[in-house]
Parts: C-alpha cells; structure tokens; sequence
C-alpha cells in the first residue's frame, strides 16, 4: 500500500485519525525544538570535534522532524514548511522541558550556557526517542512504522554519543559530577511531559499506534539505569504544565521566532 492509500485509509476512521495526527504532531515538535537547542551550540561546544558531531546529530534530527511533517502533509495537515514555521505555540505539542533555553544570555551576544543541562537533556530525550522509535516500527501505520525504522538507524548513533558524554562526565571530576547530578535532579522535576503521549494516549494504543504510555516509560526508566550512577529518589514530575495540551512557556516563544525568521523573509525558499 503507497503512503497515499494508507493516508486515505487512515482518514476514513475519525477517531484513528485524529491519534495518528496527534502522535505525529508530538513526534515532529519535539524532534524541531531539539535540534533548535542543540543548533545553537554551533560554535560553543566544549571542543571543535564536538562541534562538528553535535551539528551532524542536529542536522539529521531536523531532518527527522521533516519526515514526520511530511507525513503529516500526506493526511492533509498542510504545507510541511507551513506546520514547521507557521503554527502559534499553543498549536505545538512538544514538551515544555524540551524548549527550555540552554542557558543565560544570548546566542548572539553572551550565550552563558551550561553544557551539562544539554547533555543530561539530549540523553534522557534520546533514550526515550530510541524506546519511542522501537515500538513505532511496528506501528499499524505503516508509512509511519516505515519512518520509525528510517530514523532509527541514525538515533542509534546519536544515542550512543550521548551515553559517551554522561559516562565521562561521571567519571570525570568533582565539579563535572557534582553539575551532571544538579541537572539530572532538576530534569527529574520536569520531564514527566517527555514521557507522556498526551490526551490521545488512549487511542494510540487502541489503534495500536504505539504501545501504553506506561510501557514506554517503563522501558525508558530501564534503559537510562543502565548507563546513569545515581538515579533521584523521588518520583518524576512536570512543573510548567504539559506541552502535550499546548500549554508553553516563553522560551519556546524565543525559539519559534528565532527559528522562522528566515522563512518570514523568503516563504518560498526551501528548507
């Protein structure tokens, strides 16, 4: 069946419809404002090797994001480049802990930006995306089960760099341990909303999308033991909302515009 038939197939069905988009629009937002984040380390990072391997991984993410706005044109969403630059924040479904500013200051100015927020970050987001992308490649859309198999041949790579960062780091000095745990405890507080599918949560396993939320995060929570020393005692949380229900802070209103400024400029460009 060619995306167009399984497109038209998925329409047909209201309710299937409506938890396909949603998952799609999740998957597509988060991966956008991780590689925004992580494009603004561009210049910045610790040293000129991780420079040019953080700007690949943010290239290929942005690249992932794509795909799923593709796929997102294909059930009639709109224009890719239209749903990427165009859509207000409360329309975004990413999770708030994802748009979260690397740091003080500005990237153009004084970026004070803390290299440990970015890695504690890129590894629970990464191991939860590879969790995410397994139980996609069996999803019963299949241009979506098609796409997950796609994305998971680069995130692989991604992942491992990151896991590399947080065993160094662990084992690095008394500082670089003591800024690793202070970030992990902090993401601990907020990203509950990474880990949640949002009000369609429901739907999505019905229709056999994707698995139970709880199973996710199950696996997520299994994966991450594996390479963290200290895992925080208390259970996870999300302070600022839930980016599922479009609810946003100002740091993705930063982002968006930052992001679409050059597309304000020249709609017709390709990006």
């Amino acid at each position: 069946m060619t995306k167009i038939e399984s497109a038209k197939q998925a329409k047909q069905d209201s309710s299937y419809c409506e938890a396909l988009t949603e998952l799609l629009y999740q998957l597509a937002d988060d991966d956008f404002i991780v590689s925004f984040r992580g494009s603004e380390w561009l210049g910045l990072a610790p040293h000129i090797e991780e420079d040019v391997s953080f700007s690949s991984i943010t290239q290929n993410t942005m690249g992932h994001a794509v795909l799923y706005y593709q796929l997102l044109e294909e059930l009639g969403e709109g224009e890719a480049d239209v749903l990427a630059h165009e859509r207000p924040p409360e329309k975004r479904r990413n999770a708030i802990y994802l748009e979260r500013q690397n740091g003080d200051g500005s990237y153009l100015d004084e970026p004070y930006y803390d290299w440990a927020l970015t890695v504690i970050r890129q590894y629970l987001y990464e191991t939860f995306k590879k969790v995410k992308l397994e139980a996609l490649t069996k999803s019963s859309y299949e241009p979506l089960a098609d796409t997950a198999q796609k994305v998971l041949m680069e995130q692989t790579y991604h992942l491992a760099h990151w896991k590399t960062w947080v065993w160094q780091l662990q084992n690095s000095t008394e500082e670089a341990k003591t800024r690793l745990q202070s970030r992990l405890k902090e993401a601990w507080g907020e990203f509950l909303d990474v880990l949640e599918l949002g009000p369609k949560a429901n739907d999505m396993e019905k229709h056999q999308l994707i698995v139970a939320e709880s199973d996710l995060q199950k696996k997520w929570l299994e994966e991450i033991k594996e390479t963290l020393v200290v895992i925080p005692a208390e259970p996870l949380q999300k302070n600022n909302g839930s980016g599922r229900n479009g609810e946003h802070t100002q740091d993705l209103t930063q982002a968006l515009a930052t992001l679409s400024e050059v597309y304000d400029q020249d709609k017709n460009a390709v990006w």
